[in-house]
Protein backbone atom coordinates (compact mmCIF):
# COMPACT_ATOMS: atom_id res chain seq x y z
CA UNK A 1 0.00 0.00 0.00
CA UNK A 2 1.49 3.61 -1.03
CA UNK A 3 2.49 5.62 1.61
CA UNK A 4 0.43 9.56 1.62
CA UNK A 5 2.39 12.01 4.23
CA UNK A 6 0.50 15.36 4.68
CA UNK A 7 2.78 18.04 6.45
CA UNK A 8 0.73 20.76 7.87
CA UNK A 9 3.90 23.26 7.85
CA UNK A 10 4.50 25.75 10.53
CA UNK A 11 8.15 26.83 10.92
CA UNK A 12 9.52 27.39 14.63
CA UNK A 13 9.43 31.49 14.10
CA UNK A 14 5.39 32.09 13.48
CA UNK A 15 5.25 29.10 15.96
CA UNK A 16 7.46 31.75 18.19
CA UNK A 17 4.84 34.76 17.26
CA UNK A 18 2.00 32.45 17.91
CA UNK A 19 2.77 31.76 21.07
CA UNK A 20 0.36 35.09 22.69
CA UNK A 21 -2.23 33.12 21.44
CA UNK A 22 -4.76 31.45 23.52
CA UNK A 23 -6.97 29.58 20.77
CA UNK A 24 -5.30 28.80 17.29
CA UNK A 25 -7.68 26.95 15.35
CA UNK A 26 -7.19 23.60 13.68
CA UNK A 27 -5.96 23.99 9.91
CA UNK A 28 -8.40 22.11 7.76
CA UNK A 29 -6.49 21.77 4.30
CA UNK A 30 -5.19 18.37 4.93
CA UNK A 31 -8.04 16.84 6.55
CA UNK A 32 -10.38 17.33 3.86
CA UNK A 33 -7.51 16.55 1.13
CA UNK A 34 -6.67 13.05 2.73
CA UNK A 35 -10.71 12.60 3.00
CA UNK A 36 -10.52 12.94 -1.01
CA UNK A 37 -7.42 10.79 -1.42
CA UNK A 38 -8.34 7.30 -3.08
CA UNK A 39 -8.83 3.91 -1.31
CA UNK A 40 -5.36 2.19 -1.30
CA UNK A 41 -3.63 5.01 0.21
CA UNK A 42 -2.13 4.94 3.88
CA UNK A 43 -2.30 8.77 4.75
CA UNK A 44 -0.29 9.95 8.18
CA UNK A 45 -0.81 13.63 8.78
CA UNK A 46 1.49 15.88 10.64
CA UNK A 47 0.46 19.46 11.78
CA UNK A 48 3.72 21.23 12.78
CA UNK A 49 2.04 23.14 15.52
CA UNK A 50 1.38 19.99 17.59
CA UNK A 51 3.63 17.91 16.57
CA UNK A 52 6.76 17.94 15.03
CA UNK A 53 8.18 15.80 11.64
CA UNK A 54 9.89 11.80 12.11
CA UNK A 55 12.28 12.57 9.35
CA UNK A 56 12.62 8.22 9.22
CA UNK A 57 9.10 8.06 8.10
CA UNK A 58 8.57 6.21 5.15
CA UNK A 59 6.16 7.46 2.09
CA UNK A 60 6.12 7.49 -1.00
CA UNK A 61 4.86 10.61 -1.20
CA UNK A 62 4.76 13.87 0.52
CA UNK A 63 2.17 16.80 0.42
CA UNK A 64 2.83 20.42 2.27
CA UNK A 65 0.33 23.20 2.73
CA UNK A 66 1.73 25.79 3.99
CA UNK A 67 1.32 30.29 4.26
CA UNK A 68 4.03 32.87 3.00
CA UNK A 69 5.70 33.09 6.27
CA UNK A 70 6.74 29.40 6.91
CA UNK A 71 7.97 29.34 3.14
CA UNK A 72 11.58 28.65 3.68
CA UNK A 73 10.40 26.49 6.45
CA UNK A 74 8.70 24.32 4.07
CA UNK A 75 11.60 24.25 1.31
CA UNK A 76 13.77 22.86 3.95
CA UNK A 77 11.60 20.02 4.58
CA UNK A 78 10.92 19.67 0.82
CA UNK A 79 15.12 19.11 0.25
CA UNK A 80 15.10 16.74 3.21
CA UNK A 81 12.36 14.75 1.95
CA UNK A 82 13.49 14.56 -1.83
CA UNK A 83 16.96 13.81 -0.81
CA UNK A 84 15.88 10.81 -0.63
CA UNK A 85 14.03 10.38 -3.39
CA UNK A 86 10.56 10.77 -2.50
CA UNK A 87 7.85 12.73 -4.60
CA UNK A 88 7.14 15.80 -3.35
CA UNK A 89 3.77 17.92 -3.53
CA UNK A 90 3.23 21.41 -2.38
CA UNK A 91 0.01 23.62 -2.55
CA UNK A 92 -1.75 26.31 -0.43
CA UNK A 93 -1.64 29.87 -0.14
CA UNK A 94 1.74 31.12 -0.72
CA UNK A 95 2.02 28.34 -3.90
CA UNK A 96 -0.53 30.10 -5.29
CA UNK A 97 1.08 34.06 -4.79
CA UNK A 98 4.56 32.57 -6.12
CA UNK A 99 4.25 29.71 -7.84
CA UNK A 100 7.61 30.11 -9.90
CA UNK A 101 9.61 30.41 -6.47
CA UNK A 102 7.26 27.27 -5.30
CA UNK A 103 8.08 25.12 -7.96
CA UNK A 104 11.64 25.32 -7.52
CA UNK A 105 11.31 23.36 -4.74
CA UNK A 106 8.82 20.63 -5.56
CA UNK A 107 8.29 18.00 -7.93
CA UNK A 108 4.76 18.91 -8.15
CA UNK A 109 3.23 22.00 -6.94
CA UNK A 110 -0.78 22.81 -7.13
CA UNK A 111 -2.33 26.19 -7.85
CA UNK A 112 -5.25 27.20 -6.40
CA UNK A 113 -7.81 24.73 -4.80
CA UNK A 114 -6.91 20.56 -5.17
CA UNK A 115 -10.28 18.95 -5.68
CA UNK A 116 -10.30 16.72 -8.62
CA UNK A 117 -7.09 16.95 -9.60
CA UNK A 118 -5.99 15.74 -5.83
CA UNK A 119 -7.02 12.73 -7.42
CA UNK A 120 -6.04 13.03 -11.05
CA UNK A 121 -2.66 13.13 -9.43
CA UNK A 122 -2.03 9.96 -6.97
CA UNK A 123 -3.56 8.27 -9.99
CA UNK A 124 -0.74 9.01 -12.62
CA UNK A 125 1.82 8.99 -10.08
CA UNK A 126 1.01 5.27 -9.41
CA UNK A 127 1.03 5.07 -13.07
CA UNK A 128 4.37 5.96 -12.98
CA UNK A 129 4.31 9.52 -14.83
CA UNK A 130 2.60 13.02 -13.59
CA UNK A 131 2.56 16.72 -14.09
CA UNK A 132 4.86 18.99 -12.63
CA UNK A 133 1.98 21.70 -12.39
CA UNK A 134 -1.56 21.26 -11.64
CA UNK A 135 -4.09 23.91 -11.80
CA UNK A 136 -7.81 24.32 -12.27
CA UNK A 137 -9.25 25.53 -15.24
CA UNK A 138 -12.26 26.64 -13.99
CA UNK A 139 -13.12 26.90 -10.07
CA UNK A 140 -14.70 23.50 -9.14
CA UNK A 141 -17.79 22.30 -7.88
CA UNK A 142 -18.05 21.90 -3.96
CA UNK A 143 -20.57 19.14 -4.36
CA UNK A 144 -20.22 16.03 -2.36
CA UNK A 145 -17.14 16.49 -1.19
CA UNK A 146 -16.30 14.04 1.69
CA UNK A 147 -16.34 15.34 5.58
CA UNK A 148 -13.05 16.04 6.72
CA UNK A 149 -11.03 13.02 8.47
CA UNK A 150 -11.25 13.43 12.19
CA UNK A 151 -8.79 11.45 13.26
CA UNK A 152 -6.08 13.76 11.82
CA UNK A 153 -7.14 17.09 13.70
CA UNK A 154 -4.31 16.88 16.09
CA UNK A 155 -4.58 20.51 17.94
CA UNK A 156 -6.03 20.92 21.08
CA UNK A 157 -7.80 24.23 20.58
CA UNK A 158 -10.99 23.94 22.78
CA UNK A 159 -12.94 23.04 20.04
CA UNK A 160 -15.17 19.63 19.04
CA UNK A 161 -14.76 20.59 15.28
CA UNK A 162 -13.86 22.83 12.35
CA UNK A 163 -15.59 22.69 9.17
CA UNK A 164 -16.35 24.90 6.42
CA UNK A 165 -19.84 26.20 4.05
CA UNK A 166 -18.64 28.16 1.30
CA UNK A 167 -15.03 29.13 0.40
CA UNK A 168 -13.67 32.70 -1.56
CA UNK A 169 -15.09 36.04 -0.57
CA UNK A 170 -17.34 38.18 -3.65
CA UNK A 171 -14.94 41.54 -2.35
CA UNK A 172 -11.30 42.61 -3.32
CA UNK A 173 -10.04 44.62 -1.25
CA UNK A 174 -6.11 45.38 -1.72
CA UNK A 175 -4.95 43.79 1.00
CA UNK A 176 -6.20 39.86 1.38
CA UNK A 177 -4.80 36.91 -0.27
CA UNK A 178 -8.57 35.42 -0.37
CA UNK A 179 -9.21 37.51 -3.83
CA UNK A 180 -6.53 36.31 -5.07
CA UNK A 181 -6.19 32.85 -4.61
CA UNK A 182 -10.32 32.39 -5.37
CA UNK A 183 -10.39 35.17 -7.96
CA UNK A 184 -13.35 36.72 -5.92
CA UNK A 185 -15.65 33.71 -6.64
CA UNK A 186 -18.11 32.43 -3.66
CA UNK A 187 -18.95 28.80 -3.69
CA UNK A 188 -21.07 27.26 -1.62
CA UNK A 189 -21.70 23.47 -0.53
CA UNK A 190 -24.73 22.04 -0.39
CA UNK A 191 -26.51 22.75 3.13
CA UNK A 192 -27.72 19.42 3.98
CA UNK A 193 -23.80 18.45 3.42
CA UNK A 194 -22.95 20.79 5.58
CA UNK A 195 -25.10 20.27 7.93
CA UNK A 196 -24.61 16.25 7.84
CA UNK A 197 -20.73 17.05 9.15
CA UNK A 198 -21.59 19.83 11.49
CA UNK A 199 -23.86 17.08 13.12
CA UNK A 200 -21.06 14.50 13.15
CA UNK A 201 -19.02 16.05 15.40
CA UNK A 202 -18.76 14.67 18.73
CA UNK A 203 -19.25 17.69 21.61
CA UNK A 204 -20.51 21.42 21.53
CA UNK A 205 -18.20 23.85 19.78
CA UNK A 206 -17.54 24.32 16.38
CA UNK A 207 -15.91 26.53 14.21
CA UNK A 208 -17.02 27.62 10.47
CA UNK A 209 -13.39 28.40 8.92
CA UNK A 210 -15.43 30.35 6.43
CA UNK A 211 -13.78 33.52 4.40
CA UNK A 212 -17.21 35.36 4.92
CA UNK A 213 -19.83 33.43 6.25
CA UNK A 214 -22.46 36.25 5.47
CA UNK A 215 -21.31 36.68 1.63
CA UNK A 216 -24.67 35.14 0.63
CA UNK A 217 -27.00 36.20 3.39
CA UNK A 218 -29.96 34.11 1.84
CA UNK A 219 -27.65 30.90 2.16
CA UNK A 220 -26.29 31.96 5.66
CA UNK A 221 -30.04 31.92 6.71
CA UNK A 222 -30.88 28.28 5.42
CA UNK A 223 -27.69 27.27 6.58
CA UNK A 224 -28.70 28.12 10.03
CA UNK A 225 -32.34 26.87 10.12
CA UNK A 226 -30.72 23.66 9.26
CA UNK A 227 -27.94 23.45 12.01
CA UNK A 228 -30.41 24.58 14.60
CA UNK A 229 -31.74 21.44 15.73
CA UNK A 230 -28.49 20.13 16.49
CA UNK A 231 -28.12 22.52 19.05
CA UNK A 232 -24.19 23.48 19.29
CA UNK A 233 -22.54 26.77 19.26
CA UNK A 234 -20.38 28.26 16.42
CA UNK A 235 -18.25 31.02 15.86
CA UNK A 236 -17.23 32.40 12.19
CA UNK A 237 -15.55 35.42 10.49
CA UNK A 238 -18.53 37.59 8.51
CA UNK A 239 -18.27 41.14 6.52
CA UNK A 240 -20.17 44.04 8.51
CA UNK A 241 -23.49 43.45 6.42
CA UNK A 242 -24.10 40.45 8.76
CA UNK A 243 -24.21 43.01 11.21
CA UNK A 244 -27.45 45.24 9.53
CA UNK A 245 -29.24 42.16 8.97
CA UNK A 246 -31.75 41.61 11.35
CA UNK A 247 -32.91 37.91 9.96
CA UNK A 248 -29.08 36.58 9.96
CA UNK A 249 -28.58 37.71 13.38
CA UNK A 250 -31.61 36.08 14.60
CA UNK A 251 -31.22 33.08 12.64
CA UNK A 252 -27.41 33.02 13.71
CA UNK A 253 -28.52 33.43 17.48
CA UNK A 254 -30.81 30.63 17.49
CA UNK A 255 -28.47 28.20 15.86
CA UNK A 256 -26.51 28.78 18.47
CA UNK A 257 -23.80 31.43 17.24
CA UNK A 258 -21.59 32.63 20.29
CA UNK A 259 -19.23 34.95 18.27
CA UNK A 260 -19.14 36.95 15.15
CA UNK A 261 -15.85 38.03 13.98
CA UNK A 262 -15.87 41.23 11.77
CA UNK A 263 -13.09 42.65 9.72
CA UNK A 264 -13.22 46.13 10.82
CA UNK A 265 -9.82 46.86 9.69
CA UNK A 266 -9.28 50.31 10.43
CA UNK A 267 -11.30 53.50 11.99
CA UNK A 268 -10.50 55.59 9.25
CA UNK A 269 -12.54 55.43 6.56
CA UNK A 270 -9.78 57.29 4.17
CA UNK A 271 -7.79 54.02 5.14
CA UNK A 272 -10.66 51.48 4.45
CA UNK A 273 -11.44 53.56 1.01
CA UNK A 274 -7.34 53.31 0.34
CA UNK A 275 -7.50 49.49 -0.04
CA UNK A 276 -10.59 48.48 -1.99
CA UNK A 277 -12.79 48.18 1.27
CA UNK A 278 -14.89 51.85 1.36
CA UNK A 279 -17.84 49.66 1.92
CA UNK A 280 -16.91 49.13 5.72
CA UNK A 281 -18.48 52.34 6.55
CA UNK A 282 -17.01 53.22 9.87
CA UNK A 283 -19.99 55.52 11.08
CA UNK A 284 -21.87 52.45 10.84
CA UNK A 285 -19.44 50.76 12.92
CA UNK A 286 -21.10 51.26 16.80
CA UNK A 287 -24.40 50.63 15.59
CA UNK A 288 -23.48 47.35 13.79
CA UNK A 289 -21.76 46.37 17.06
CA UNK A 290 -24.59 47.09 19.10
CA UNK A 291 -27.04 45.48 16.98
CA UNK A 292 -24.99 42.43 16.76
CA UNK A 293 -24.68 42.05 20.85
CA UNK A 294 -28.78 43.06 21.20
CA UNK A 295 -28.59 39.35 19.59
CA UNK A 296 -26.68 37.65 21.90
CA UNK A 297 -23.71 37.54 20.03
CA UNK A 298 -20.28 38.67 20.52
CA UNK A 299 -17.89 40.46 18.37
CA UNK A 300 -14.12 39.96 17.75
CA UNK A 301 -12.93 43.18 16.02
CA UNK A 302 -10.58 42.23 13.00
CA UNK A 303 -7.89 45.58 13.25
CA UNK A 304 -5.12 45.98 10.87
CA UNK A 305 -2.58 48.64 11.41
CA UNK A 306 -0.32 50.77 9.04
CA UNK A 307 -2.69 51.58 6.46
CA UNK A 308 -1.22 54.84 4.30
CA UNK A 309 -3.95 57.39 6.22
CA UNK A 310 -2.71 56.10 9.61
CA UNK A 311 -1.19 58.40 11.61
CA UNK A 312 0.19 57.68 15.12
CA UNK A 313 -2.89 58.84 16.44
CA UNK A 314 -4.88 55.61 15.27
CA UNK A 315 -3.34 53.95 18.03
CA UNK A 316 -5.01 55.42 21.25
CA UNK A 317 -8.27 56.13 18.75
CA UNK A 318 -8.96 52.84 17.60
CA UNK A 319 -8.34 51.22 21.56
CA UNK A 320 -11.25 54.35 22.82
CA UNK A 321 -13.63 53.04 20.21
CA UNK A 322 -12.93 49.15 20.84
CA UNK A 323 -13.66 50.02 24.75
CA UNK A 324 -16.56 52.55 24.29
CA UNK A 325 -17.98 49.68 21.64
CA UNK A 326 -17.86 46.91 24.48
CA UNK A 327 -16.02 44.80 21.75
CA UNK A 328 -15.37 41.57 23.66
CA UNK A 329 -11.81 40.24 21.76
CA UNK A 330 -9.92 41.48 19.09
CA UNK A 331 -7.26 40.43 16.67
CA UNK A 332 -4.77 42.86 15.92
CA UNK A 333 -2.54 42.73 12.80
CA UNK A 334 0.48 44.56 11.16
CA UNK A 335 -0.54 45.56 7.74
CA UNK A 336 1.56 42.97 5.67
CA UNK A 337 1.92 42.97 1.36
CA UNK A 338 1.38 39.38 0.86
CA UNK A 339 3.07 38.65 -2.49
CA UNK A 340 0.67 38.51 -4.97
CA UNK A 341 -1.71 40.81 -3.80
CA UNK A 342 -2.70 44.52 -5.35
CA UNK A 343 -0.95 46.11 -2.48
CA UNK A 344 1.99 44.62 -3.01
CA UNK A 345 2.37 45.07 -6.66
CA UNK A 346 1.64 48.96 -5.49
CA UNK A 347 3.73 49.50 -2.51
CA UNK A 348 6.57 47.32 -4.72
CA UNK A 349 6.21 50.04 -7.44
CA UNK A 350 6.52 52.65 -5.06
CA UNK A 351 9.71 51.42 -3.51
CA UNK A 352 8.48 50.75 -0.45
CA UNK A 353 8.59 47.50 0.34
CA UNK A 354 11.82 46.91 2.53
CA UNK A 355 12.21 42.67 2.53
CA UNK A 356 11.45 39.75 0.90
CA UNK A 357 12.45 37.61 3.54
CA UNK A 358 9.16 35.98 3.62
CA UNK A 359 9.76 35.07 7.30
CA UNK A 360 9.41 38.54 8.21
CA UNK A 361 5.63 38.49 7.16
CA UNK A 362 4.22 37.37 9.98
CA UNK A 363 1.93 40.45 10.42
CA UNK A 364 2.84 40.50 14.21
CA UNK A 365 6.59 40.99 14.71
CA UNK A 366 7.95 42.79 11.61
CA UNK A 367 7.38 45.80 9.54
CA UNK A 368 8.21 44.88 6.10
CA UNK A 369 7.01 47.95 3.98
CA UNK A 370 7.67 52.08 4.52
CA UNK A 371 4.70 53.28 6.09
CA UNK A 372 3.37 56.68 4.75
CA UNK A 373 2.48 58.47 8.13
CA UNK A 374 4.98 57.10 10.68
CA UNK A 375 8.07 54.69 11.15
CA UNK A 376 8.02 51.42 10.98
CA UNK A 377 9.37 51.54 14.65
CA UNK A 378 6.39 53.61 15.69
CA UNK A 379 3.69 51.01 13.77
CA UNK A 380 5.66 48.60 15.61
CA UNK A 381 5.45 50.10 18.74
CA UNK A 382 1.71 51.08 18.82
CA UNK A 383 0.82 47.31 17.49
CA UNK A 384 2.52 46.20 21.10
CA UNK A 385 0.32 49.59 23.13
CA UNK A 386 -2.66 48.35 21.11
CA UNK A 387 -2.22 44.84 22.63
CA UNK A 388 -0.82 46.03 26.01
CA UNK A 389 -3.92 48.09 26.59
CA UNK A 390 -6.57 45.86 24.96
CA UNK A 391 -5.52 43.11 27.51
CA UNK A 392 -4.79 45.25 30.26
CA UNK A 393 -7.70 44.98 33.54
CA UNK A 394 -8.80 48.33 33.21
CA UNK A 395 -9.97 47.77 29.76
CA UNK A 396 -11.03 44.40 30.77
CA UNK A 397 -13.28 45.42 32.71
CA UNK A 398 -14.41 48.22 30.58
CA UNK A 399 -15.69 46.54 27.45
CA UNK A 400 -16.85 43.63 28.90
CA UNK A 401 -19.05 46.21 31.72
CA UNK A 402 -20.14 47.93 28.65
CA UNK A 403 -21.54 45.07 26.90
CA UNK A 404 -21.74 41.78 28.92
CA UNK A 405 -22.56 39.43 26.40
CA UNK A 406 -21.10 35.98 26.78
CA UNK A 407 -19.60 37.13 29.38
CA UNK A 408 -19.49 33.64 31.19
CA UNK A 409 -16.49 32.72 28.52
CA UNK A 410 -14.96 36.16 27.34
CA UNK A 411 -14.04 37.17 30.81
CA UNK A 412 -11.58 34.45 31.44
CA UNK A 413 -10.66 34.28 27.21
CA UNK A 414 -9.34 38.10 27.77
CA UNK A 415 -7.93 37.33 31.02
CA UNK A 416 -6.16 34.35 29.50
CA UNK A 417 -4.93 36.50 26.65
CA UNK A 418 -3.62 39.06 28.71
CA UNK A 419 -1.79 37.11 30.85
CA UNK A 420 -0.08 35.16 27.15
CA UNK A 421 0.45 38.46 25.93
CA UNK A 422 2.11 40.09 29.37
CA UNK A 423 4.34 36.18 29.06
CA UNK A 424 5.69 36.32 25.52
CA UNK A 425 5.53 39.92 24.05
CA UNK A 426 8.90 40.73 24.83
CA UNK A 427 11.09 37.47 24.28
Amino acid sequence: MPKLLLITASSPEIRNVRRSRVLNFQQITMPYLAAQTPPGWDVIHVDEEAEEINWDIEADVVGITFHTPSAYHAYEIAARFKLRGICVVMGGPHVTLLPEEAGQHADVIFIGEAEGLWEEFLKSFEEGSYQHIYQQTSAPSLENIPMARKDLFHRHDHTNGVIFATRGCPHECDFCTIAVMYCRKLRKRPIAEVAAEYASFNGKIIIFWDDNISADLKYAKELFHAITPFRKWWSSQASIHAGRDDEFLEAAAQSGCKQLFLGLESISQQSMAGVNKGFNRVEDYFQIIEHIHSHGIAVQAGIVFGFDHDTPEIFKNTLDFLEEAGVQNATFNILTPFPGTPLFRRMEAEGRILSRDWRKYNSRRDVVYQPKQMSAEELLAGFQYANERFYSSPSIAKRLSQSPVQLWWTLPLNLAYGYRWRKTAHK
